[in-house]
């Protein structure tokens, strides 16, 4: 079941974050979104740990649309996405091109990711085109590993080469769906200590409710899901640039929220993230 007023105090939180030009500020209101997401979460979770009624309502699958074939970066969206899924108890399935991925768990869960997903993309999209349209990347190099054959004799040595654009946006954008998934599991587990340590000395029911879910979701993707193999995450064939990434951890830290319209994508092969 969708719970609008929750989504839409989330929704508050993120608005109140991007008016802010103070970026502990932000930084708070952020964290404040996502342990609202995890309270909800755990009420729900304990709800049906009681109410036989609420337990008919199980965990579900849903399609999320990434962007179009053949848009560059979409790894990096989808990195995004998959480290706001996890901190939101969701196993996530992504299209091979990855174009569009397959949410796994509770409405109520996969409802915030999406929500925090919406804001938080164009923040990562905006940050880098500042970075790219600043000129500092030029001023970098990007490191990748090359193999050379002679013979029976392979060699692999590490290349140097200018940074490139789109190498710079990859490894900045990677390092911004880093830095904000930690960011947010921080507050999930910040808000399951509380719920736990309130509910200590009392039932447990907590902590039981939440394992119980955890369970539920993992054997509902493993019964649904029908990815092949594990999705990688961003691939590091394009090059490494510590520089850009410092800049792209630097912004996930900071990151206001923006809005973003969805972008649309065709279904095609799965792999599991």
């Amino acid at each position: 079941m969708r719970d609008d007023k929750n989504l839409t105090r989330i929704a508050n939180l993120l608005r109140q974050a991007e008016g802010t030009d103070n970026e502990h500020e932000a930084a708070t209101f952020l964290q404040a979104a996502q342990r609202l997401a995890t309270a909800a979460s755990i009420d729900l979770a304990v709800a049906r740990a009681h109410d036989p009624a609420a337990a008919r309502s199980g965990p579900t699958v849903r399609q999320i649309a990434i962007g179009t074939a053949g848009k560059r970066g979409l790894r990096t969206y989808v990195a995004l996405f998959v480290a706001i899924g996890h901190a939101n108890d969701l196993k996530v399935d992504v299209a091979h091109n990855s174009t569009f991925v397959m949410a796994y768990g509770f409405p109520g869960d996969i409802d915030a990711t999406e929500t925090l997903y919406s804001s938080l993309v164009v923040q990562m999209v905006t940050a880098s085109d500042a970075y790219l349209k600043s000129g500092a990347y030029k001023e970098e190099v990007a490191a990748k590993v090359v193999t050379d054959s002679s013979g029976w004799r392979t060699r692999r040595r590490v290349e140097y080469t200018p940074l490139s654009p789109i190498t710079a946006r990859l490894n900045f954008q990677s390092a911004f769906a880093e830095r904000i998934g930690t960011r947010l599991r921080e507050a999930r587990d910040a808000a399951r200590a509380e719920a736990e340590a309130a509910d200590r000395g009392r039932s447990g029911s907590t902590q039981i409710a939440l394992r119980d879910k955890e369970i539920e979701v993992v054997d509902y993707h493993r019964a649904e899901s029908t990815a092949r193999g594990t999705w990688r995450g961003s691939s590091a064939s394009a090059g490494y640039s510590e520089g850009a990434r410092r800049a792209g951890d630097r912004a996930g830290r900071r990151a206001r929220i923006g809005e973003q319209e969805r972008l649309g994508g065709p279904r095609a092969a799965l792999e599991e993230g």
